[in-house]
């Protein structure tokens, strides 16, 4: 007997549902079923005996006309957030011993209805068993309306009554979805066909406002179709409706595709009907000739073939934007026109737009060039694999050409295997998609705007993430700049002055070779810092220096010190501003091992010294800048600057070394100080530019050398 019953209650949807959320068929008032009504489990630990009060709280004696909007948190998330593009949701939050909710009751049941039947979609969400969603959408307290739409949750603060709820809804559509239509723009307003590959849909009407199921269809399909409203009672739509033939006391709807004279479609009705517009819009949602201009439309037109028996076969001219290709194209569109059946679907592309999927159809072929082409083709599956048969002649729209296509079009039906090509079409680039800027400037304002309305609409409880954050930003920032500015302090009254040496970066005006290329960069006032490079601060200034930070190290000698340092501080001063570089100096006298070690691993701009060179001990490596980075282990090197090469860093060290031999006996009269020392630094600003673009040749080495 059990196993029967079990059975029954299975096969029957209505019971198997009353048992899944009652534990009871609810097909008799038996024993378990009064048990269960008996009593009422409260704060788990207090029992009431509900027919005392005779309130309709329980789930059981909830308002039935609210069962079938009732949403799940899965089924919130998978459905109705995706479906919430298509049409805006009014959702109620509700609970049990609500008195407010019961107050309310009979305006939500008439507006529901109402709003329903023009395409609004409706959901309830008892907060006491779908707590998780309550707590998604943000509900606190019950009961709670929002609006739902492009999935974005928008609360309703007013009175609940029916007018303030039907301008709640309509406040969550686009502004933008229709235009006023009148005899001074219609004419624009059909012709942007063309520009927004839409057909245009206009209603005339005698309401002085746009009806709200009209927004809501325009909304609905308005990656489809763009949307106008003619009020015939206004002045200036007399041309309009006399052109068009119009009945002023009947609401019509007129389509129009690419001949903007004559409607495509009409369709009219004393009373429209929400079933009755969606029949005529879903029959006409593109052109005759559609232009592709994205992969969504492309899947579309072109759906993958499921059977023998639903083959749809799409005849795309590939043609140019111009009105060299205007009589190509027009003489296809009256093709197109004559021959149009349900299992063919005739579109264009331009080249330019969409070169990938124009080079996989033909080809790079030489008797297109410059002139338009007519495939043939039929998707095979998702991944784009097509099958496909190219006109063998370009389309010029002349009669032969008709009589080729149509003679082909004639074989497909009965030989589908003349599409004897096959290839991989890749996805199609999106032409009318908005530029990152534009959607990120629009991402913006909905944030400011969702912002704005929390900081008036929302209670507190609302506003303590977004108060935390801010507080907690503003700690962040405060607290970083002291301990910075506290920082900055100690680390000058603690480094020792004797590794310093400050070199001003002012300019001399007598010195007519480097001032007037100077003085436009460096300010009167102003120093470079640069720190001696000794066995003593070598590990903290470079083997363990953070990462991301180099060291600038100028390579000198005695002789040349002043010199070198004075255009050293001159040609990197502008970077100062970076803080993570370090400018430094290194003896040669002292370390020549150690730079000469180093410039092993640069072996194609420093040849490696040996014993056998005759200028060993004598090569002059003053002038050379390294950029070191301590913690990869790699460095950049600059070579000094030799007149008469304009790219002297590139000069090899060989004939370098050797015009510096024949340089110091010719002219053995030039001072350390002199203008031939200064020019070897000349350009290291434009190799410091390299350098933090980041376009310099690294050297690597597999550890750094001993400074001794």
């Amino acid at each position: 007997v059990l196993l029967s019953s079990n059975s029954q209650i299975l096969s029957n949807e209505e019971k198997r549902a009353n048992f899944d959320r009652y534990g009871d068929a609810g097909e008799s008032q038996g024993y378990s079923q009064h048990q269960h009504r008996q009593f009422h489990h409260f704060h788990e630990g207090f029992y009431f005996d509900e027919s005392f009060f005779h309130f309709p709280f329980n789930s059981e004696r909830r308002d039935t006309s609210d069962e079938k909007y009732l949403l799940h948190f899965s089924h919130y998330i998978n459905e109705i957030v995706p479906d919430s593009f298509k049409k805006p949701y009014l959702i109620k939050i509700t609970s049990d011993w609500c008195f407010s909710c019961i107050h309310i009751e009979p305006v939500w049941k008439e507006v529901a209805q109402e709003l329903e039947a023009l395409g609004v979609g409706i959901g309830v969400v008892h907060a006491g068993y779908e707590r998780r969603l309550a707590h998604h959408l943000g509900a606190h307290s019950t009961p709670s309306l929002l609006g739902l739409i492009n999935g974005k949750i928008t609360f309703f603060h007013n009175a609940v009554i029916r007018e303030n709820l039907r301008q709640f809804v309509e406040n969550l559509l686009p502004a933008n979805l229709v235009e006023k239509i009148t005899d001074k723009n219609y004419i624009r307003f059909l012709s942007n066909w063309k520009k927004e590959n839409k057909p245009h849909v206009l209603l005339f009407d005698h309401m002085p406002v746009v009806p709200l199921l009209y927004k809501l269809t325009a909304f609905a399909y308005r990656d489809y179709l763009s949307f106008g409203y003619v009020y015939v009672g206004l002045r200036g739509t007399e041309e309009l409706s006399r052109q068009y033939n119009i009945n002023v006391y009947t609401p019509t709807m007129m389509i129009f595709k690419e001949n903007i004279d004559k409607p495509a479609d009409v369709v009219q009705a004393r009373d429209m009907k929400k079933q009755l517009i969606d029949d005529f819009l879903s029959q006409n949602k593109f052109l005759m000739v559609a232009r592709l201009t994205n992969q969504r439309l492309f899947q579309e037109l072109c759906p993958v073939k499921k059977s023998h028996r639903q083959r749809k076969h799409c005849v795309v001219l590939l043609t140019r934007e111009g009105e060299n290709f205007a009589k190509a194209y027009e003489a296809f569109l009256t093709f197109a026109v004559a021959n149009t059946k349900d299992t063919l679907k005739f579109v264009h592309i331009y080249n330019e737009q969409q070169p990938e999927f124009v080079d996989a159809l033909l080809m790079d072929d030489e008797k297109y060039r410059g002139k338009s082409a007519v495939v043939i083709l039929e998707r095979r599956n998702n991944a784009g694999k097509i099958a496909y048969k190219t006109l063998e002649e370009a389309w010029q729209g002349s009669k032969e050409d008709n009589f080729i296509l149509l003679d082909i079009l004639d074989q497909l039906r009965t030989d589908p295997g003349l599409l004897s090509s096959e290839t991989v079409l890749a996805d199609l680039n999106d032409e009318l998609a908005p530029m990152f800027l534009i959607r990120w400037l629009y991402s913006m304002l909905d944030y400011i705007s969702d912002c704005w309305d929390s900081l008036f609409h929302s209670n507190w409880r609302e506003m303590m993430p977004l108060l935390s954050l801010l507080f907690s930003a503003l700690f962040i920032l405060f607290g970083t700049v002291i301990v910075q500015a506290f920082s900055d302090s100690s680390d000058s009254r603690d480094s020792p002055p004797s590794e310093k040496e400050e070199t001003t970066a002012k300019t001399e005006r007598n010195d007519a070779s480097f001032s007037k290329e100077s003085n436009s960069r460096i300010p009167k006032k102003g120093f470079v810092e640069v720190t001696e490079l000794t066995d003593i601060n070598y590990n903290s200034n470079l083997v363990r220096l953070r990462p991301g930070h180099m060291n600038v190290v100028l390579i000198l000698s005695n002789s040349t010190k002043t010199a070198l340092l004075q255009k050293f501080a001159l040609e990197v001063y502008t970077f100062t501003g970076s803080s993570s570089l370090h400018f430094s100096f290194l003896s040669l006298d002292k370390h020549r091992e150690w730079l000469e070690y180093l410039l092993e691993f640069a072996q194609d701009v420093a040849p490696i010294p040996n014993q056998y060179d005759k200028h060993f001990l004598e090569r002059d490596y003053t002038g050379y800048v390294l950029a070191l980075n301590g913690h990869k282990k790699y460095f950049c090197l600059f070579k000094p600057h030799r007149s008469g090469d304009e790219g002297g860093t590139l000069a090899s060290s060989e004939d370098y070394d050797s015009s510096l031999h024949t340089e110091a006996r010719g002219k053995s009269s030039c001072s350390p100080g002199s203008r031939s020392i200064k020019n070897k630094l000349h350009k290291l600003s434009f190799w410091m530019e390299r350098l933090l673009e980041g376009s310099l040749q690294r050297f690597y080495i597999p550890s750094w050398p001993a400074l001794d």
